[in-house]
């Protein structure tokens, strides 16, 4: 019996690639005859480049960059090859993210994807042909501006001084210079479909997460970006849907890089042949931290299940909590939540790796039966 584990994270408990191995190394003794192939995923937010690293058996190289707060840090993303083609896998988060600076004050009029921009950068500089990116998790509302400004963009105000790159400025900006470089194919994972602006956009759905008081002010600065990005670049994004994720990143990328937005979960599905490696299965096993009505709308077990299901391929789901289980149960084949009833969240999270291995062991004969064993 050859099992696929295609599992994402179990947020703040398990990562992808260590829930997967917990279920192999269950299976491997309650069903010591079965091959299992380790396929981690994600969706495209945080954990995503970990996914598709561990999946393809990529590298991981570091570089020094500033988080949202332009405080250096050190990011690091993956190196893959793929067909012959050096690609770089890689999360906005890793240098612009939220959970970096949430312990500070927040700064949104100054908080900058620059750092995102360095990291992309430092790719290209090692001759990537493809850059991959995951825009889950930020802690900026600068459309790109920053990541922009560190790519070589120039922000200049009506004298034709540069202006800083930051949000708060973008008010008085009168002409955008474009670098006189190249930029190599770069594909966005993204799961959201707001647009850049209005009651949808960036600023009014997630600004508040991210210390944004006054809506108007930052509504008007992107307004303004938009338009002059539309007369000096001779693009106009901002009604895309994506263009409003990551606090408007997903714009910055097309507007300034020529990036494609493309859904997260289908972005990675086809970077690991996980519709290849589906039909090669006997059994799907597949989860994440919580199983619930929010899965039924794309989230990343959900979209190996309906693959799965294309395929004719029985699917199981392990997950920490489950709910919405009459509805998940027309899509799954067996669920499991791994989490005892009464032991408290904290515990079950710092025992996430035991108590996944210990639900499988649990659910064994039951797999055994699905996957014809």
């Amino acid at each position: 019996m050859r099992i696929l584990i295609a599992i994402d994270k179990f947020k703040g408990s398990i990562p992808a690639a260590v829930a997967a191995q917990a279920i192999a190394s269950a299976l491997k003794l309650t069903l010591p005859e079965a091959v299992c192939d380790l396929c981690p995923i994600a969706d495209g937010g945080e954990g995503t480049a970990e996914a598709v690293v561990a999946a393809l058996k990529g590298e991981w190289c570091e570089t020094a960059t500033l988080d949202a707060q332009n405080l250096p840090v050190t990011a690091r993303y993956g190196l893959v090859r793929a067909a012959g083609c050096l690609e770089a896998i890689m999360e906005m988060s890793a240098a612009s993210g939220l959970a970096m600076v949430s312990d500070r004050p927040l700064h949104p009029a100054t908080a900058s994807t620059q750092g995102t921009g360095l990291m992309l950068l430092d790719a290209m500089g090692r001759g990537v042909q493809r850059i991959v990116i995951g825009i889950g998790g930020s802690a900026t509302n600068d459309a790109g501006v920053g990541m922009a400004a560190a790519l070589g963009f120039r922000f200049l105000d009506a004298a034709g001084a540069a202006l800083e790159p930051v949000i708060a400025n973008m008010n008085r900006l009168a002409k955008i210079e474009r670098p006189n470089a190249a930029f190599p194919e770069i594909l966005v994972a993204c799961d959201v479909n707001n647009p850049l602006l209005g009651p949808h956009g960036c600023t009014q759905v997630y600004g508040k997460q991210k210390g944004v008081e006054d809506f108007v002010f930052f509504e008007n600065r992107l307004q303004h970006l938009a338009e002059i990005a539309q007369r000096d670049l001779g693009v106009d994004h901002r009604d895309v849907p994506g263009a409003g994720a990551a606090g408007g990143l997903g714009y910055g990328l097309m507007t300034f890089c020529g990036a494609r937005l493309t859904s997260g979960f289908d972005l990675i599905a086809e970077l690991v042949d996980l519709r290849k490696r589906i039909a090669s299965a006997d059994l799907v096993i597949t989860g994440e931290g919580r199983l619930d009505e929010q899965t039924l709308h794309g989230k990343g077990p959900m979209g190996v299940a309906d693959m799965a299901r294309e395929l004719g391929k029985p699917v199981a789901a392990f997950a920490g909590a489950i709910e919405a289980e009459e509805q998940l149960r027309t899509r799954f084949d067996l669920l499991c939540a791994i989490k005892p009833k009464d032991m408290p969240l904290a515990e079950a999270m710092l025992r996430g790796p035991e108590l996944l291995a210990a639900a499988v062991t649990r659910q064994s004969a039951a797999l055994a039966g699905l996957g014809g064993g």
